[in-house]
């Protein structure tokens, strides 16, 4: 079983505290065999993560802003467009090759598509059943609820905005150690979520800072 880190930022995303370099060193400290760098609307961590020397096999990923909310696609080349509909980026990472996971889908604060599209859960190749910066578990618990109702591939992941938080969220995939082998066990099922919360104070620094960020963004507009 291939210990996987779903859902990690990067300084590349603009709440990422982590350069990519600093990611791939943690995930090696936390034992990972599999991450997928999923930055807010680009792939340049991913692409520079591949201009590095790691053992750790790292996924095209990225984690992109849909109409109705957050989407992780991986395995594909290429970031689809933001602020199109979620229905019609799932149709098109399927349509090269990728597959699509709904993150955090219950989460209001956090762009939970599901909660805007009820359709995405079921479009969804697999969802995150386990994000480790809820601080309340409710939203968690009610996307494992749904998911095993649905009969749907579950995994977890560290949603880490920087690098000391990775494998905090994790997904034990039965498969072997390559990008094909990976994200098919995914979208057949082959995985087991797990994890531990990211400490309370250290996501409500975050969220602080992050919310002054936009704040002061759009004072010097």
């Amino acid at each position: 079983m291939l210990k996987a880190d779903l859902h990690i930022h990067t300084s590349y995303s603009k709440d990422g505290e982590s350069t990519v370099a600093q990611v791939l060193a943690a995930a090696a400290w936390a034992g990972m065999d599999v991450i997928a760098i999923t930055d807010h609307d680009t792939m340049e961590g991913y692409r520079t993560a591949c201009d590095l020397t790691t053992d750790i096999l790292v996924l095209p990923g990225v984690e992109v802003s849909t109409k109705e909310g957050h989407l992780i696609a991986l395995g594909i080349e290429h970031p689809p467009a933001p602020a199109r509909p979620i229905l019609d980026t799932i149709a098109e990472v399927r349509n090269a090759g990728g597959i699509t996971i709904l993150p955090h889908p219950f989460h209001r604060y956090r762009h939970g598509a599901a909660l805007k599209c009820a359709g995405a859960f079921s479009a969804a190749d697999a969802i995150e059943v386990y994000n480790s910066r809820y601080v309340i578990p409710h939203a968690n618990q009610r996307a494992m609820r749904l998911a095993r109702a649905m009969g749907k591939p579950a995994v977890a992941g560290s949603d880490a905005h920087h690098a000391r938080f990775i494998g905090f969220g994790k997904t034990l995939i039965d498969a072997e150690k390559d990008v094909p082998s990976v994200l098919r066990a995914i979208k057949e099922g082959k995985t087991q979520p797990a994890g531990r919360k990211t400490p309370v104070r250290i996501y409500t620094k975050q969220s602080l800072r992050n919310s002054w960020r936009k704040i002061r963004g759009r004072l010097h507009k």
